[in-house]
């Protein structure tokens, strides 16, 4: 649950920047009726990564049991590319996000009156679509342990609401955070949480025959760290710890966390604290993101 809070609360403080960002500018240009074009693109981002998340989650249904390792596992490395590449991003090209917004908003207002709704729906999508990816492939292997389904998407809903509301206090200057104080805490937290995601999908692909030695153990802790206990769910439901570990998952798991927690850890050392959000101002220019969201 609490890995799934943290990637709610994360990704979905990401969007809730990227609408923040969108709304703040057509409000400050005059354009208060375009407002519902990015709403409506806002919805269809929503409904894509909903539909995405439902056909992760029933479609390998009917499939054999390699069969289903087997994609589970590939799509679980890819969730993992995904938010590295998306930690790194954040951690470094988002400096300049809301000027590109501002120009993909001037941009689409001159090109259709749809035009608009397509670049919030891309700009949120992609949030909500690798949110779903990652969600689906942490709840899939917490569940596998013997979890319930209900409490890691509560987790998740959670983060979500809790980031939309941090997003709208950001928005209205009533909120002050330092962004990339909290993008680098929950950056290496994530780290982490995608290690043992990666780990986890290797044991996915060593069921579905894929890869070898599915049976040649690195540790044996399952004696000292049951499965059903608490600390061992605990350890599940937040770092995919499995207490019976492949020589392959646990070499996959510190191949991953030592090069991208260095190159991370490197990135965030060398940039500054960026300020807090100014003080709210007047109700007719609402604060808008800097840009610098990580």
């Amino acid at each position: 649950m609490t890995a799934n809070l943290l990637i709610g609360l994360r990704e979905g403080l990401e969007a809730s920047l990227v609408v923040s960002i969108l709304i703040a500018y057509l409000v400050k240009t005059n354009r208060k009726h375009l407002i519902p074009r990015v709403w409506l693109g806002i919805a269809l981002a929503v409904g894509v990564s909903l539909a995405f998340g439902a056909l992760l989650t029933f479609g390998p249904r009917g499939l054999t049991f390699e069969a289903q390792e087997l994609i589970g596992g590939s799509l679980s490395i890819i969730a993992v590319a995904f938010v590295t590449w998306m930690i790194f991003w954040m951690a470094g090209a988002a400096r300049g996000l809301a000027g590109k917004l501002r120009a993909a908003v001037d941009s689409a207002v001159d090109r259709s009156p749809g035009a608009l709704s397509v670049v919030a729906a891309l700009a949120v999508g992609r949030e909500g679509l690798e949110t779903a990816l990652f969600l689906w492939a942490a709840t899939r292997s917490a569940t596998a342990a013997g979890t319930s389904t209900t409490v890691p998407l509560v987790g998740a809903l959670l983060g979500l609401v809790l980031a939309v509301l941090l997003g709208y206090l950001i928005y209205k200057g009533a909120l002050k955070i330092n962004l990339t104080r909290f993008f680098a805490i929950t950056g290496g937290f994530l780290i982490l949480v995608a290690a043992g995601v990666l780990a986890y999908g290797i044991h996915d692909l060593q069921e579905a025959r894929f890869l070898p030695g599915l049976g040649s153990l690195a540790f044996d802790l399952s004696a000292q760290i049951p499965p059903g206990s608490v600390l061992g769910t605990l350890l599940k439901g937040i770092f995919n710890f499995s207490p019976s570990t492949t020589w392959l998952q646990f070499l996959a798991w510190w191949a991953y966390v030592v090069p991208v927690g260095f190159l991370f850890w490197r990135r965030m050392r060398g940039r500054p604290a960026s300020p807090a959000p100014k003080q709210p101002t007047p109700t007719t220019h609402p604060i808008v993101p800097t840009g610098d969201t990580a």
